[in-house]
């Protein structure tokens, strides 16, 4: 039997937090929603849709790209001190299945948190039959969050 994965994150927060993040953002604008905070992963759904195709009616590469990073850079943020934020170094993404409408769902899991990298692997999926839509792999550098002594959103 696997021993249940170790909690990685060092902050707080709760989807509601986290949801409220995004109002006027491209996130909303795509109609990207959190949907679950689990102790080593961040879940998020995203519609297919005519916000979200590209000219033939596919699900656009762009915005899969779009969900992965806001997974992976919320995670990443969730696991650092105060005083540290996360921002996004590289990122590459794999396409691999197509979907024309539904929904999908990200996963963000880490590869490797240190004291100033991060790199994350985020599974996009069709909600529908959970088939692999896309795969993702996205670098963080951790750097000091020179807005920290205004307060911090989380």
């Amino acid at each position: 039997m696997n021993a249940p994965a170790p909690a990685v994150f060092r902050r707080s927060v709760t989807l509601e937090q986290l949801n409220a993040l995004s109002a006027g953002t491209a996130m909303a604008s795509l109609g990207i929603v959190f949907t679950e905070i689990g102790p080593d992963y961040l879940r998020g759904t995203m519609p297919v849709d005519a916000r979200t195709h590209q000219p033939y009616g596919l699900l656009h590469g762009g915005a899969s790209v779009l969900l992965a990073e806001t997974l992976g850079s919320s995670a990443g943020n969730l696991c650092t001190v105060p005083g540290r934020r996360c921002v996004g170094m590289e990122i590459n993404a794999n396409h691999v299945g197509a979907i024309r409408q539904g929904h999908v769902v990200g996963t963000a899991r880490p590869l490797h948190i240190g004291h100033s990298s991060q790199v994350w692997e985020i599974r996009i999926e069709d909600a529908a039959d959970g088939r692999l839509v896309c795969i993702s792999r996205l670098t963080l550098a951790v750097v000091h969050d020179p807005g920290a002594a205004q307060g911090e959103k989380l």
